[in-house]
């Protein structure tokens, strides 16, 4: 059985099964979890190598018989649609820019039988942060620059006897990113190689002594950012996410 017939024959099990009867014609309940289904894919957009971003807003738009009909169900229907879109989302690798909600609305320009599904991502509002994982912690790079090393005054100090003190920084102006090394005793790998300065591609991984350090560009729902850092004057590279390669 495939992922459609899974998502179907589950909603018709946890919802269809126990309202059957109520419902002879017009849209059956399985027929809304169809069309989240659909709109999930539809606008699902690839963000990085192992991120999908899928819409968590959605507005089933109903005939007024229908809408009348499913209203009866209470929150039973919206529980069991919540439920089958997180599945099916988590199935197909989605991820959320913020809360799921489901909302029915009446549309009076629609015949029975038929449905229209309105969606959107984190209300409208998604905005792109740059973050660093390190052992288990994750750093939200909130400036231009971020240093790392072992020092006290470092942007943020790790426990690695391996690394110099300002061993590392990370530039990122909200878009792009670039990791340069700050003439540190042992170097710093980028995915394995050495570099003093290079572009940096979401979900690379920077080491230094024996700290890995992951930079990742995570969704969050915020209302309108002020305008972004510039990266510092003396940057000649950098990595444009929606592109998925470097600048000229």
């Amino acid at each position: 059985m495939g992922l459609l017939d899974s998502f179907e024959k589950g909603l018709e099990r946890a919802v269809n099964s126990a309202f059957a009867k109520t419902f002879r014609s017009g849209i059956q309940p399985v027929e809304i979890a169809s069309a989240l289904r659909s709109e999930l894919d539809k606008k699902a957009a690839v963000v990085s190598r192992d991120r999908i971003l899928a819409p968590n807003t959605f507005t089933v738009r109903l005939a007024p018989a229908d809408d009348d009909r499913m209203r009866t169900l209470g929150p039973a229907l919206g529980d069991e649609l919540d439920a089958l879109v997180h599945k099916h989302a988590k199935a197909q690798g989605y991820s959320f820019a913020g809360p799921v909600t489901i909302s029915i609305a009446r549309d009076d320009q629609l015949s029975t039988g038929t449905l229209r599904v309105d969606s959107s991502a984190a209300q409208g509002a998604v905005t792109w942060r740059g973050v660093v994982d390190i052992a288990g912690r994750r750093y939200p790079l909130a400036k231009s620059r971020t240093v790392i090393g072992r020092g006290s005054d470092a942007d943020i100090t790790i426990s690695d006897a391996g690394t110099s003190r300002r061993h590392v920084e990370i530039l990122w102006d909200g878009e792009r990113a670039m990791v340069r090394d700050l003439k540190s005793t042992n170097g710093t790998l980028l995915n394995g190689q050495k570099v003093a300065e290079a572009a940096l591609a979401p979900d690379s991984t920077v080491t230094i002594g024996r700290t890995d350090i992951v930079f990742r560009v995570v969704a969050q729902a915020a209302p309108p950012a002020p305008p972004k850092p510039p990266l510092p004057s003396d940057v000649t590279r950098a990595f444009d996410i929606r592109e998925g390669g470097p600048l000229p």
